[in-house]
């Protein structure tokens, strides 16, 4: 399997989307782009699936005019495409850290579809992993104006192996327990009236958009910072509708705006930073809120990640010294 990936040759993508420098000089936020080896895993495999590229295919079948099979030569031959897109979990808690940005080269999956011809009345697609875990995503999503894709290469490397090597979906604007089905091998075009998933059968929701979140990254919790400016800084991401202002309040303050990082897309993380003039001593409260690019504010009530992602504003304590 080692050998499989280490022989891969990625094509050249046919269109390559530009990606300037919008990072932020701020210490500790995170970076813009999250390296392969720090990126975040959660899945169900216990044993990550070791398949070759030559064993590899996918198989579209159900709802369709008709059914086909890809082999991993058959999907690199086709026009790819290369995208930054950030991916969030579900299960990930107001500030958590299962979050990260990425640049994906794939296939587009409607572009795989199309080939199929999903019948009028589908609504839903079933993907399968090599492994048996199973995942439900609306067909819109797959076959819109984003970019969903079946991956094949991350940061411009092959994926890798528990990432989903060979081929993985990558669905902007979804959380991935309904659309990033790692070793991916079969779709079925079919309905949400006939079809549930491996976490959809364990009460999770089977409509999962991602909500608009954000996140300090500095200063830390229980920090000591002295009087003066201090930066503010963090994350902010609504994949697929993009992120158009942070806000920090300090205490019961008034909320005020942050500094946003450039846009690469709708589909990116930004970075933010608030230069906070810290006159008063002793302890203080920073929250954070984000207001996507439909105007709506980030949702300030608390709720767990159970059934479809996490709200509530993240939030500080940290004391200023002499």
């Amino acid at each position: 399997m080692a050998a499989s990936r280490a022989n891969v040759a990625l094509p050249t993508p046919s269109d390559i989307q530009a990606v300037p420098d919008v990072s932020l000089q701020v210490d500790g936020i995170t970076p813009f782009v999250t390296n392969n080896a720090d990126f975040y895993r959660v899945d169900t495999a216990f044993v990550v699936p070791r398949l070759t590229t030559d064993d590899w295919q996918l198989r579209i079948h159900g709802a369709v005019d008709k059914e086909i099979t890809l082999s991993y030569a058959d999907l690199i031959a086709m026009p790819s495409i290369e995208r930054m897109i950030t991916l969030t979990c579900v299960s990930n808690e107001v500030g958590g850290d299962l979050a990260g940005n990425a640049r994906w080269q794939g296939v587009r999956i409607a572009d795989v579809l199309k080939q199929a011809g999903p019948q009028s009345g589908a609504d839903c697609v079933l993907s399968t992993s090599v492994d048996g875990f199973t995942v439900t995503t609306p067909l819109t999503a797959l076959t819109d104006d984003r970019d969903a894709l079946f991956a094949f290469a991350m940061n411009g490397e092959p994926l890798p192996v528990e990432h989903g090597f060979p081929v993985r979906q990558v669905v902007p604007g979804l959380y991935g327990y309904v659309s990033a089905t790692k070793w991916v091998v079969d779709l079925k075009v079919s309905t949400f009236a006939e079809e549930t998933a491996y976490w959809t059968s364990r009460g999770w929701s089977a409509q999962a958009p991602i909500k608009t979140a954000s996140r300090i990254d500095v200063p830390k919790s229980f920090a000591q910072v002295s009087k003066g400016t201090v930066a503010v800084a963090g994350m902010a991401w609504a994949q697929h509708r993009g992120i158009s202002g942070v806000q920090v309040q300090i205490d019961d303050g008034e909320w005020q705006d942050a500094m946003l990082s450039g846009e690469v897309s709708t589909d990116t993380w930004r970075q933010w930073v608030f230069q906070w003039d810290a006159t008063d001593s002793g302890q203080h409260t920073i929250r954070c809120r984000a207001i996507d690019s439909t105007g709506a504010v980030q949702i300030e009530q608390i709720q767990g990640v159970m059934p479809d992602g996490s709200t509530g504003w993240d939030s500080r304590s940290v004391t200023v010294t002499a």
